[in-house]
Protein backbone atom coordinates (compact mmCIF):
# COMPACT_ATOMS: atom_id res chain seq x y z
CA UNK A 1 0.00 0.00 0.00
CA UNK A 2 1.23 3.51 -0.87
CA UNK A 3 0.04 7.12 -0.97
CA UNK A 4 -2.55 7.89 -3.65
CA UNK A 5 -3.52 11.11 -5.41
CA UNK A 6 -7.26 11.57 -5.85
CA UNK A 7 -9.48 14.31 -7.27
CA UNK A 8 -12.14 15.74 -4.97
CA UNK A 9 -15.67 15.23 -6.27
CA UNK A 10 -16.70 18.64 -5.00
CA UNK A 11 -13.93 21.19 -5.53
CA UNK A 12 -12.12 19.15 -8.25
CA UNK A 13 -8.76 19.78 -6.56
CA UNK A 14 -6.17 17.05 -6.02
CA UNK A 15 -5.76 15.55 -2.56
CA UNK A 16 -3.58 12.80 -1.14
CA UNK A 17 -4.70 9.74 0.79
CA UNK A 18 -1.70 8.58 2.77
CA UNK A 19 -0.79 5.11 4.01
CA UNK A 20 -1.85 5.88 7.60
CA UNK A 21 -5.22 7.11 6.27
CA UNK A 22 -5.78 3.85 4.41
CA UNK A 23 -4.89 1.97 7.59
CA UNK A 24 -7.59 3.83 9.52
CA UNK A 25 -10.23 3.28 6.83
CA UNK A 26 -9.38 -0.42 6.83
CA UNK A 27 -9.61 -0.58 10.62
CA UNK A 28 -13.15 0.83 10.67
CA UNK A 29 -14.19 -0.89 7.39
CA UNK A 30 -15.07 2.11 5.24
CA UNK A 31 -13.98 3.01 1.70
CA UNK A 32 -11.58 5.93 1.19
CA UNK A 33 -13.30 9.33 0.80
CA UNK A 34 -14.09 10.94 -2.54
CA UNK A 35 -14.12 14.48 -1.06
CA UNK A 36 -10.96 16.26 0.13
CA UNK A 37 -10.74 16.91 3.87
CA UNK A 38 -11.75 20.58 3.60
CA UNK A 39 -14.85 19.74 1.54
CA UNK A 40 -15.67 16.97 4.01
CA UNK A 41 -15.40 19.48 6.86
CA UNK A 42 -17.59 22.00 5.03
CA UNK A 43 -20.20 19.30 4.45
CA UNK A 44 -20.34 18.35 8.15
CA UNK A 45 -20.28 21.95 9.40
CA UNK A 46 -23.31 22.77 7.25
CA UNK A 47 -25.28 20.56 9.67
CA UNK A 48 -24.47 22.64 12.75
CA UNK A 49 -26.30 25.82 13.65
CA UNK A 50 -24.06 27.10 16.38
CA UNK A 51 -25.40 30.57 17.18
CA UNK A 52 -28.78 31.40 15.60
CA UNK A 53 -32.18 31.08 17.27
CA UNK A 54 -35.61 31.17 15.65
CA UNK A 55 -39.10 31.59 17.08
CA UNK A 56 -41.20 28.62 15.99
CA UNK A 57 -44.46 27.01 17.07
CA UNK A 58 -44.25 23.96 19.29
CA UNK A 59 -45.68 21.00 17.36
CA UNK A 60 -47.44 19.68 20.47
CA UNK A 61 -48.71 22.84 22.17
CA UNK A 62 -48.76 25.49 19.46
CA UNK A 63 -46.85 27.84 21.77
CA UNK A 64 -43.92 29.91 20.53
CA UNK A 65 -40.53 28.50 21.51
CA UNK A 66 -36.94 29.26 20.60
CA UNK A 67 -35.29 26.74 18.32
CA UNK A 68 -32.07 26.27 16.35
CA UNK A 69 -34.29 24.77 13.64
CA UNK A 70 -36.06 27.39 11.53
CA UNK A 71 -39.70 26.97 10.57
CA UNK A 72 -40.30 24.39 7.85
CA UNK A 73 -43.73 23.21 6.75
CA UNK A 74 -44.44 19.85 8.32
CA UNK A 75 -41.38 19.87 10.59
CA UNK A 76 -42.28 18.70 14.12
CA UNK A 77 -40.29 20.82 16.59
CA UNK A 78 -40.79 20.24 20.32
CA UNK A 79 -38.92 21.03 23.53
CA UNK A 80 -36.19 18.67 24.68
CA UNK A 81 -38.23 17.89 27.80
CA UNK A 82 -41.16 16.82 25.61
CA UNK A 83 -38.83 14.84 23.38
CA UNK A 84 -37.88 12.64 26.34
CA UNK A 85 -41.46 12.01 27.45
CA UNK A 86 -43.14 8.62 27.02
CA UNK A 87 -46.22 9.91 25.17
CA UNK A 88 -44.60 9.41 21.79
CA UNK A 89 -42.17 6.91 20.31
CA UNK A 90 -39.86 7.41 17.33
CA UNK A 91 -40.23 3.69 16.60
CA UNK A 92 -43.78 4.46 15.43
CA UNK A 93 -42.24 6.08 12.38
CA UNK A 94 -40.30 2.95 11.45
CA UNK A 95 -40.34 1.74 7.84
CA UNK A 96 -39.02 -1.27 5.95
CA UNK A 97 -35.94 -0.60 3.89
CA UNK A 98 -36.89 -0.06 0.25
CA UNK A 99 -34.34 -1.44 -2.22
CA UNK A 100 -35.99 0.49 -5.07
CA UNK A 101 -34.91 3.86 -3.65
CA UNK A 102 -31.58 5.36 -2.61
CA UNK A 103 -30.72 4.88 1.05
CA UNK A 104 -29.96 8.51 1.81
CA UNK A 105 -33.21 9.72 0.23
CA UNK A 106 -35.16 7.28 2.40
CA UNK A 107 -33.28 8.44 5.47
CA UNK A 108 -33.97 12.08 4.68
CA UNK A 109 -37.68 11.29 4.26
CA UNK A 110 -37.70 9.55 7.65
CA UNK A 111 -35.87 12.47 9.26
CA UNK A 112 -38.57 14.86 8.01
CA UNK A 113 -41.24 12.82 9.84
CA UNK A 114 -39.67 12.28 13.27
CA UNK A 115 -40.04 15.08 15.88
CA UNK A 116 -36.86 17.00 16.70
CA UNK A 117 -36.06 18.92 19.88
CA UNK A 118 -35.69 22.67 19.63
CA UNK A 119 -32.48 23.17 21.60
CA UNK A 120 -29.50 20.88 21.99
CA UNK A 121 -29.05 21.08 25.77
CA UNK A 122 -28.85 18.78 28.78
CA UNK A 123 -28.35 19.20 32.53
CA UNK A 124 -29.08 22.94 32.54
CA UNK A 125 -29.78 25.06 35.63
CA UNK A 126 -31.11 28.61 35.22
CA UNK A 127 -29.39 29.08 31.86
CA UNK A 128 -31.84 30.68 29.40
CA UNK A 129 -30.93 31.10 25.74
CA UNK A 130 -27.89 28.84 26.07
CA UNK A 131 -27.78 26.02 23.54
CA UNK A 132 -25.48 23.39 22.08
CA UNK A 133 -24.40 23.02 25.67
CA UNK A 134 -24.47 20.78 28.71
CA UNK A 135 -24.08 21.10 32.47
CA UNK A 136 -24.46 24.88 32.76
CA UNK A 137 -25.52 26.87 35.82
CA UNK A 138 -26.60 30.53 35.81
CA UNK A 139 -25.38 31.13 32.27
CA UNK A 140 -26.82 33.33 29.55
CA UNK A 141 -26.37 33.17 25.77
CA UNK A 142 -23.35 30.94 25.67
CA UNK A 143 -23.11 28.18 23.08
CA UNK A 144 -20.91 25.18 22.37
CA UNK A 145 -20.20 25.03 26.09
CA UNK A 146 -19.70 22.47 28.86
CA UNK A 147 -19.70 22.66 32.68
CA UNK A 148 -19.79 26.45 33.15
CA UNK A 149 -21.16 28.67 35.91
CA UNK A 150 -22.14 32.36 35.87
CA UNK A 151 -20.94 32.94 32.30
CA UNK A 152 -22.44 35.14 29.58
CA UNK A 153 -22.04 35.70 25.84
CA UNK A 154 -19.49 33.16 24.68
CA UNK A 155 -18.80 30.18 22.46
CA UNK A 156 -16.54 27.24 23.14
CA UNK A 157 -16.52 27.94 26.88
CA UNK A 158 -15.64 24.90 29.01
CA UNK A 159 -15.20 24.50 32.77
CA UNK A 160 -15.27 28.26 33.40
CA UNK A 161 -16.72 30.63 36.00
CA UNK A 162 -17.72 34.31 35.84
CA UNK A 163 -16.51 34.84 32.28
CA UNK A 164 -18.12 37.18 29.75
CA UNK A 165 -17.62 37.53 25.99
CA UNK A 166 -15.04 34.82 25.32
CA UNK A 167 -14.40 32.25 22.60
CA UNK A 168 -12.74 28.86 23.02
CA UNK A 169 -11.56 29.16 26.61
CA UNK A 170 -10.99 26.43 29.16
CA UNK A 171 -10.69 26.37 32.98
CA UNK A 172 -10.84 30.16 33.27
CA UNK A 173 -12.35 32.58 35.75
CA UNK A 174 -13.23 36.29 35.55
CA UNK A 175 -11.98 36.61 31.97
CA UNK A 176 -13.35 38.98 29.35
CA UNK A 177 -13.16 39.35 25.55
CA UNK A 178 -10.49 36.69 25.15
CA UNK A 179 -9.81 33.86 22.72
CA UNK A 180 -8.16 30.42 23.16
CA UNK A 181 -6.91 30.86 26.70
CA UNK A 182 -6.46 28.07 29.22
CA UNK A 183 -6.24 28.11 33.02
CA UNK A 184 -6.35 31.90 33.22
CA UNK A 185 -7.72 34.33 35.80
CA UNK A 186 -8.71 37.93 35.16
CA UNK A 187 -7.36 38.05 31.61
CA UNK A 188 -8.91 40.65 29.31
CA UNK A 189 -8.69 41.12 25.52
CA UNK A 190 -6.05 38.38 25.30
CA UNK A 191 -5.47 35.39 23.08
CA UNK A 192 -3.47 32.16 23.09
CA UNK A 193 -2.41 32.53 26.73
CA UNK A 194 -2.06 29.83 29.39
CA UNK A 195 -1.71 29.63 33.17
CA UNK A 196 -1.71 33.42 33.57
CA UNK A 197 -3.56 36.10 35.49
CA UNK A 198 -4.16 39.85 35.36
CA UNK A 199 -3.32 40.28 31.67
CA UNK A 200 -4.55 43.04 29.37
CA UNK A 201 -4.22 42.68 25.60
CA UNK A 202 -1.62 39.90 25.70
CA UNK A 203 -0.88 37.25 23.07
CA UNK A 204 0.94 33.95 23.32
CA UNK A 205 1.99 34.37 26.96
CA UNK A 206 2.45 31.45 29.38
CA UNK A 207 2.74 31.60 33.16
CA UNK A 208 2.59 35.41 33.24
CA UNK A 209 0.95 37.94 35.53
CA UNK A 210 0.31 41.69 35.49
CA UNK A 211 1.31 42.35 31.89
CA UNK A 212 -0.08 44.69 29.22
CA UNK A 213 0.20 44.50 25.43
CA UNK A 214 2.81 41.75 25.60
CA UNK A 215 3.49 38.81 23.35
CA UNK A 216 5.48 35.58 23.58
CA UNK A 217 6.48 35.99 27.23
CA UNK A 218 7.17 33.16 29.65
CA UNK A 219 6.82 33.54 33.44
CA UNK A 220 7.02 37.32 33.27
CA UNK A 221 5.44 40.04 35.40
CA UNK A 222 5.05 43.83 35.28
CA UNK A 223 5.83 44.22 31.59
CA UNK A 224 4.25 46.64 29.09
CA UNK A 225 4.87 45.97 25.39
CA UNK A 226 7.51 43.43 26.47
CA UNK A 227 9.39 46.08 28.47
CA UNK A 228 10.13 45.43 32.13
CA UNK A 229 8.83 47.81 34.83
CA UNK A 230 8.93 47.80 38.60
CA UNK A 231 5.68 46.81 40.27
CA UNK A 232 5.02 50.38 41.34
CA UNK A 233 5.77 51.91 37.94
CA UNK A 234 3.74 49.25 36.15
CA UNK A 235 0.54 50.12 37.99
CA UNK A 236 1.21 53.84 37.50
CA UNK A 237 1.40 53.29 33.73
CA UNK A 238 -1.73 51.13 33.73
CA UNK A 239 -3.65 53.85 35.58
CA UNK A 240 -2.62 56.39 32.94
CA UNK A 241 -4.23 54.27 30.23
CA UNK A 242 -7.70 54.67 31.79
CA UNK A 243 -8.78 51.14 30.93
CA UNK A 244 -12.02 51.67 32.86
CA UNK A 245 -13.11 53.93 29.97
CA UNK A 246 -14.27 52.95 26.51
CA UNK A 247 -12.04 55.57 24.89
CA UNK A 248 -8.99 54.38 26.81
CA UNK A 249 -9.76 50.81 25.87
CA UNK A 250 -10.06 51.66 22.15
CA UNK A 251 -6.78 53.58 22.15
CA UNK A 252 -5.08 50.65 23.88
CA UNK A 253 -6.48 48.22 21.31
CA UNK A 254 -5.02 50.21 18.39
CA UNK A 255 -1.58 50.61 19.98
CA UNK A 256 -1.40 46.95 20.94
CA UNK A 257 -2.27 45.84 17.40
CA UNK A 258 0.47 48.02 15.98
CA UNK A 259 2.99 46.48 18.41
CA UNK A 260 1.85 42.90 17.76
CA UNK A 261 2.39 43.39 14.03
CA UNK A 262 6.11 43.87 14.70
CA UNK A 263 6.42 40.65 16.73
CA UNK A 264 6.80 37.03 15.69
CA UNK A 265 4.21 34.27 15.88
CA UNK A 266 4.79 30.53 16.02
CA UNK A 267 3.77 28.68 12.88
CA UNK A 268 1.61 26.26 14.88
CA UNK A 269 -0.79 27.91 17.32
CA UNK A 270 -0.65 25.28 20.01
CA UNK A 271 1.42 24.19 22.96
CA UNK A 272 2.68 20.98 24.56
CA UNK A 273 2.14 18.85 21.45
CA UNK A 274 3.99 15.80 20.12
CA UNK A 275 4.04 15.08 16.39
CA UNK A 276 0.96 17.24 15.77
CA UNK A 277 -0.12 19.87 13.25
CA UNK A 278 -2.97 22.30 12.76
CA UNK A 279 -4.22 25.48 14.39
CA UNK A 280 -5.17 25.74 18.08
CA UNK A 281 -4.07 22.22 18.93
CA UNK A 282 -2.82 21.81 22.51
CA UNK A 283 -1.64 18.96 24.74
CA UNK A 284 -1.99 16.48 21.90
CA UNK A 285 -0.04 13.54 20.48
CA UNK A 286 -0.19 12.43 16.85
CA UNK A 287 -3.02 14.85 16.09
CA UNK A 288 -2.60 16.22 12.57
CA UNK A 289 -4.41 18.60 10.23
CA UNK A 290 -6.78 19.42 13.05
CA UNK A 291 -8.38 22.60 14.36
CA UNK A 292 -9.36 23.62 17.90
CA UNK A 293 -8.52 20.32 19.58
CA UNK A 294 -7.39 19.74 23.17
CA UNK A 295 -5.84 16.76 25.01
CA UNK A 296 -6.29 14.11 22.33
CA UNK A 297 -4.19 11.58 20.45
CA UNK A 298 -4.01 9.69 17.14
CA UNK A 299 -6.45 11.83 15.17
CA UNK A 300 -6.62 13.55 11.80
CA UNK A 301 -8.90 16.05 10.07
CA UNK A 302 -10.89 16.82 13.24
CA UNK A 303 -12.31 20.16 14.37
CA UNK A 304 -13.76 21.69 17.54
CA UNK A 305 -13.02 18.72 19.79
CA UNK A 306 -12.38 21.02 22.72
CA UNK A 307 -13.60 18.76 25.51
CA UNK A 308 -10.98 16.08 26.29
CA UNK A 309 -10.00 13.33 26.01
CA UNK A 310 -10.41 11.80 22.57
CA UNK A 311 -8.43 9.31 20.52
CA UNK A 312 -8.25 7.49 17.21
CA UNK A 313 -10.78 9.56 15.22
CA UNK A 314 -10.88 10.95 11.69
CA UNK A 315 -13.14 13.72 10.41
CA UNK A 316 -14.97 14.29 13.67
CA UNK A 317 -16.40 17.77 14.36
CA UNK A 318 -17.83 18.95 17.72
CA UNK A 319 -17.47 18.27 20.63
CA UNK A 320 -15.54 15.31 21.97
CA UNK A 321 -15.53 14.30 25.65
CA UNK A 322 -14.13 10.80 25.34
CA UNK A 323 -14.89 9.75 21.78
CA UNK A 324 -13.03 6.97 20.01
CA UNK A 325 -12.97 5.37 16.56
CA UNK A 326 -15.46 7.85 15.12
CA UNK A 327 -15.49 8.92 11.49
CA UNK A 328 -17.43 11.61 9.61
CA UNK A 329 -19.46 12.77 12.60
CA UNK A 330 -20.80 16.11 13.78
CA UNK A 331 -22.09 16.79 17.31
CA UNK A 332 -21.02 13.39 18.52
CA UNK A 333 -19.70 13.29 22.06
CA UNK A 334 -19.68 12.07 25.62
CA UNK A 335 -18.43 8.47 25.49
CA UNK A 336 -19.09 7.86 21.80
CA UNK A 337 -17.45 4.85 20.17
CA UNK A 338 -17.33 3.48 16.64
CA UNK A 339 -19.85 5.90 15.10
CA UNK A 340 -19.78 6.63 11.36
CA UNK A 341 -21.70 9.20 9.32
CA UNK A 342 -23.86 10.45 12.20
CA UNK A 343 -25.01 13.82 13.44
CA UNK A 344 -26.20 14.89 16.86
CA UNK A 345 -25.88 11.48 18.51
CA UNK A 346 -25.02 11.58 22.22
CA UNK A 347 -24.38 10.57 24.93
CA UNK A 348 -22.91 7.06 25.01
CA UNK A 349 -23.80 6.20 21.42
CA UNK A 350 -21.86 3.26 19.94
CA UNK A 351 -21.54 1.68 16.53
CA UNK A 352 -24.13 3.86 14.81
CA UNK A 353 -24.15 4.41 11.05
CA UNK A 354 -26.12 7.06 9.17
CA UNK A 355 -28.10 8.06 12.24
CA UNK A 356 -29.54 11.41 13.36
CA UNK A 357 -30.58 12.75 16.81
CA UNK A 358 -29.95 9.52 18.72
CA UNK A 359 -29.70 9.13 22.50
CA UNK A 360 -27.77 6.37 24.32
CA UNK A 361 -28.21 3.86 21.52
CA UNK A 362 -25.95 1.34 19.83
CA UNK A 363 -25.76 -0.84 16.71
CA UNK A 364 -28.32 1.06 14.65
CA UNK A 365 -28.35 1.94 10.95
CA UNK A 366 -30.33 4.73 9.28
CA UNK A 367 -32.29 5.66 12.40
CA UNK A 368 -33.68 8.98 13.65
CA UNK A 369 -34.65 10.10 17.15
CA UNK A 370 -34.31 6.81 19.02
CA UNK A 371 -33.61 6.56 22.73
CA UNK A 372 -31.81 3.60 24.32
CA UNK A 373 -32.30 1.27 21.34
CA UNK A 374 -30.17 -1.45 19.73
CA UNK A 375 -30.28 -3.38 16.45
CA UNK A 376 -32.66 -1.01 14.69
CA UNK A 377 -32.78 -0.17 10.98
CA UNK A 378 -34.86 2.79 9.80
CA UNK A 379 -36.52 2.90 13.21
CA UNK A 380 -37.64 -0.75 13.08
CA UNK A 381 -36.51 -3.35 15.61
CA UNK A 382 -34.54 -6.40 14.46
CA UNK A 383 -32.80 -9.26 16.19
CA UNK A 384 -29.01 -9.22 16.33
CA UNK A 385 -28.86 -11.88 13.63
CA UNK A 386 -31.35 -10.06 11.37
CA UNK A 387 -29.49 -6.78 11.84
CA UNK A 388 -26.11 -8.28 10.96
CA UNK A 389 -27.61 -9.88 7.85
CA UNK A 390 -29.45 -6.82 6.52
CA UNK A 391 -26.91 -4.01 7.11
CA UNK A 392 -24.26 -5.40 4.66
CA UNK A 393 -26.99 -5.68 2.02
CA UNK A 394 -27.91 -2.01 2.55
CA UNK A 395 -24.27 -0.93 2.27
CA UNK A 396 -24.01 -2.87 -1.02
CA UNK A 397 -27.25 -1.28 -2.23
CA UNK A 398 -25.84 2.20 -1.46
CA UNK A 399 -23.00 1.46 -3.88
CA UNK A 400 -25.32 0.05 -6.53
CA UNK A 401 -27.96 2.80 -6.22
CA UNK A 402 -26.19 5.87 -4.79
CA UNK A 403 -27.88 9.16 -4.02
CA UNK A 404 -27.03 11.85 -6.59
CA UNK A 405 -27.45 15.43 -5.40
CA UNK A 406 -28.56 18.51 -7.35
CA UNK A 407 -24.96 19.17 -8.43
CA UNK A 408 -24.45 15.65 -9.73
CA UNK A 409 -22.24 14.55 -6.81
CA UNK A 410 -22.47 10.82 -6.10
CA UNK A 411 -23.07 9.56 -2.54
CA UNK A 412 -22.22 5.89 -2.15
CA UNK A 413 -21.58 4.11 1.15
CA UNK A 414 -18.81 6.00 2.94
CA UNK A 415 -20.03 9.54 2.26
CA UNK A 416 -21.61 11.88 4.83
CA UNK A 417 -25.03 13.45 4.18
CA UNK A 418 -25.28 15.94 1.30
CA UNK A 419 -25.46 19.59 2.35
CA UNK A 420 -28.82 19.96 0.63
CA UNK A 421 -30.25 17.72 3.41
CA UNK A 422 -29.25 20.16 6.16
CA UNK A 423 -32.21 21.42 8.22
CA UNK A 424 -30.46 24.79 8.62
CA UNK A 425 -29.84 27.67 6.26
CA UNK A 426 -26.22 27.48 5.11
CA UNK A 427 -25.75 31.11 6.17
CA UNK A 428 -26.63 30.18 9.78
CA UNK A 429 -24.21 27.27 10.13
CA UNK A 430 -20.65 26.75 11.26
CA UNK A 431 -19.73 26.17 7.62
CA UNK A 432 -20.15 29.83 6.72
CA UNK A 433 -17.40 30.82 9.21
CA UNK A 434 -14.81 28.79 7.32
CA UNK A 435 -16.34 28.44 3.85
CA UNK A 436 -18.34 31.64 3.23
CA UNK A 437 -20.71 31.71 0.25
CA UNK A 438 -22.96 34.45 -1.09
CA UNK A 439 -26.72 33.97 -1.14
CA UNK A 440 -26.55 33.48 -4.90
CA UNK A 441 -23.83 30.83 -4.58
CA UNK A 442 -25.81 29.00 -1.91
CA UNK A 443 -28.94 28.93 -4.07
CA UNK A 444 -27.00 27.83 -7.16
CA UNK A 445 -25.60 24.87 -5.23
CA UNK A 446 -29.05 23.79 -4.09
CA UNK A 447 -28.46 24.58 -0.43
CA UNK A 448 -30.89 26.38 1.87
CA UNK A 449 -30.64 30.06 2.88
CA UNK A 450 -32.70 31.29 5.85
CA UNK A 451 -32.86 34.96 6.87
CA UNK A 452 -33.17 35.86 10.55
CA UNK A 453 -36.25 37.86 11.46
CA UNK A 454 -35.31 40.17 14.33
CA UNK A 455 -37.85 41.77 16.61
CA UNK A 456 -38.47 45.50 16.49
CA UNK A 457 -37.23 47.41 19.53
CA UNK A 458 -37.53 51.09 20.30
CA UNK A 459 -33.98 52.39 20.65
CA UNK A 460 -33.68 54.83 23.53
CA UNK A 461 -29.97 55.66 23.27
CA UNK A 462 -27.11 55.36 20.83
CA UNK A 463 -24.00 53.52 21.92
CA UNK A 464 -21.91 56.69 21.90
CA UNK A 465 -24.20 58.11 24.60
CA UNK A 466 -23.07 55.47 27.10
CA UNK A 467 -20.86 57.06 29.80
CA UNK A 468 -17.19 56.62 28.95
CA UNK A 469 -16.17 55.22 32.34
CA UNK A 470 -17.80 52.37 34.21
CA UNK A 471 -17.55 54.59 37.30
CA UNK A 472 -20.07 56.97 35.72
CA UNK A 473 -22.65 54.31 34.83
CA UNK A 474 -25.82 54.17 36.95
CA UNK A 475 -28.50 51.48 37.17
CA UNK A 476 -30.55 53.55 34.72
CA UNK A 477 -28.55 51.83 31.98
CA UNK A 478 -30.53 48.62 32.64
CA UNK A 479 -33.69 50.33 31.38
CA UNK A 480 -32.19 51.57 28.11
CA UNK A 481 -32.18 49.97 24.67
CA UNK A 482 -28.98 50.84 22.81
CA UNK A 483 -28.16 51.07 19.14
CA UNK A 484 -25.06 49.00 18.38
CA UNK A 485 -22.15 51.17 17.27
CA UNK A 486 -21.44 48.74 14.43
CA UNK A 487 -24.52 46.97 13.04
CA UNK A 488 -27.06 49.56 14.38
CA UNK A 489 -29.26 46.83 15.83
CA UNK A 490 -30.74 46.98 19.33
CA UNK A 491 -29.12 45.50 22.40
CA UNK A 492 -29.48 45.75 26.18
CA UNK A 493 -27.24 45.60 29.21
CA UNK A 494 -28.38 43.00 31.76
CA UNK A 495 -28.05 43.26 35.53
CA UNK A 496 -25.51 40.43 35.94
CA UNK A 497 -23.57 41.81 33.02
CA UNK A 498 -23.37 45.26 34.62
CA UNK A 499 -22.26 43.73 37.92
CA UNK A 500 -19.43 41.99 36.06
CA UNK A 501 -18.24 45.23 34.40
CA UNK A 502 -18.27 47.03 37.74
CA UNK A 503 -16.43 44.25 39.52
CA UNK A 504 -13.75 44.03 36.82
CA UNK A 505 -13.62 47.83 36.26
CA UNK A 506 -14.40 47.48 32.57
CA UNK A 507 -16.38 49.96 30.44
CA UNK A 508 -19.81 49.07 29.13
CA UNK A 509 -19.43 47.82 25.51
CA UNK A 510 -20.66 49.96 22.63
CA UNK A 511 -21.37 46.98 20.40
CA UNK A 512 -23.94 44.19 20.61
CA UNK A 513 -22.89 40.70 21.68
CA UNK A 514 -23.00 39.38 18.11
CA UNK A 515 -20.65 42.08 16.81
CA UNK A 516 -18.32 41.46 19.74
CA UNK A 517 -18.32 37.78 18.82
CA UNK A 518 -17.57 38.50 15.17
CA UNK A 519 -14.68 40.77 16.18
CA UNK A 520 -13.16 38.04 18.38
CA UNK A 521 -13.32 35.28 15.81
CA UNK A 522 -12.02 37.59 13.07
CA UNK A 523 -8.63 37.10 14.73
CA UNK A 524 -9.00 33.35 14.46
CA UNK A 525 -7.03 31.47 11.82
CA UNK A 526 -9.10 29.49 9.35
CA UNK A 527 -8.84 25.74 8.98
CA UNK A 528 -6.74 25.59 5.84
CA UNK A 529 -3.01 24.92 6.21
CA UNK A 530 -0.30 26.34 3.93
CA UNK A 531 3.17 25.10 3.04
CA UNK A 532 5.54 27.95 3.88
CA UNK A 533 9.13 28.64 4.83
CA UNK A 534 10.23 30.12 8.15
CA UNK A 535 10.49 33.93 7.86
CA UNK A 536 13.63 34.17 10.03
CA UNK A 537 16.27 35.66 7.72
CA UNK A 538 19.28 35.46 10.04
CA UNK A 539 19.50 38.27 12.59
CA UNK A 540 16.18 39.76 11.51
CA UNK A 541 12.96 38.59 9.92
CA UNK A 542 12.60 38.83 6.15
CA UNK A 543 10.31 41.89 6.44
CA UNK A 544 12.95 43.78 8.47
CA UNK A 545 10.54 44.47 11.34
CA UNK A 546 11.64 42.06 14.06
CA UNK A 547 15.21 41.98 15.36
CA UNK A 548 16.19 38.62 16.83
CA UNK A 549 17.26 38.71 20.45
CA UNK A 550 19.71 35.82 20.17
CA UNK A 551 21.77 33.94 17.57
CA UNK A 552 19.84 31.07 16.01
CA UNK A 553 21.06 27.66 14.86
CA UNK A 554 21.29 28.89 11.24
CA UNK A 555 23.34 31.95 12.34
CA UNK A 556 23.38 34.75 9.73
CA UNK A 557 21.75 32.71 6.99
CA UNK A 558 17.98 32.50 6.39
CA UNK A 559 16.38 29.59 8.19
CA UNK A 560 14.33 28.27 5.28
CA UNK A 561 12.64 25.57 7.39
CA UNK A 562 9.54 24.25 5.61
CA UNK A 563 6.39 24.18 7.73
CA UNK A 564 2.66 23.59 7.50
CA UNK A 565 0.87 26.58 9.03
CA UNK A 566 -2.54 28.20 9.32
CA UNK A 567 -1.02 31.59 8.43
CA UNK A 568 -1.53 32.29 4.75
CA UNK A 569 1.20 34.04 2.71
CA UNK A 570 -1.14 37.07 2.51
CA UNK A 571 -1.29 37.47 6.30
CA UNK A 572 0.87 40.29 7.75
CA UNK A 573 2.20 38.09 10.57
CA UNK A 574 5.90 37.30 10.98
CA UNK A 575 5.84 33.48 11.11
CA UNK A 576 8.73 31.54 12.62
CA UNK A 577 9.28 27.79 12.69
CA UNK A 578 9.25 25.91 15.99
CA UNK A 579 13.02 26.02 16.51
CA UNK A 580 13.46 29.72 15.72
CA UNK A 581 10.44 30.63 17.82
CA UNK A 582 11.70 28.62 20.79
CA UNK A 583 15.13 30.22 20.55
CA UNK A 584 13.51 33.65 20.72
CA UNK A 585 11.01 32.91 23.46
CA UNK A 586 13.15 30.82 25.74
Amino acid sequence: MQNENRQCQNCKKKFIIEIEDFNFYEKIKVPPPTFCYLCRAQRRMAFRNERKLFKVKNHLTGKEIFSTHPFKEGKKIITREEWFQDNWDAMDYGVDYDFSKSCLQQLNDLNDQVPVYALNVIRMVNSPYAFNANSLKNCYLIVNATADEDCMYGNGVDDCKNCVDNSHINHCERCYESFWIDNCYQCYFSMRCMESHNLYFCRGCVGCSDCFGCTNLRKASYQIYNKQYSKEDYFKEIEKMKLDTFSGQQQAREKVRAFWNTQIVKYNQGIKNVNSSGSYVSNCKNVNDCYLVRESEDMRYCQYLQVPKNKDNYDATNWGQNIELCYETIECGENAYGNKFVRNCWPSCRNLEYCVNMFSSSDCFGCVGLKKKQYCIFNKQYTKEEYEDLVPKIRKHMDEMPYIDSQGLVYKYGEFFPIEFSPFGYNNTLATQHFPLTKEEVKNKGYSWVDIQRGEYAITQKAEEIPDSINEVTDQILREVFECGNCKKAYKILENELLFYRKEKLPVPHFCSECRHERRISDRLKMQLYERNCMCAGNIDETNQYQNTTTHHHKDSPCGEQMKTGYSPEDPDIVYCEKCYQQEVY
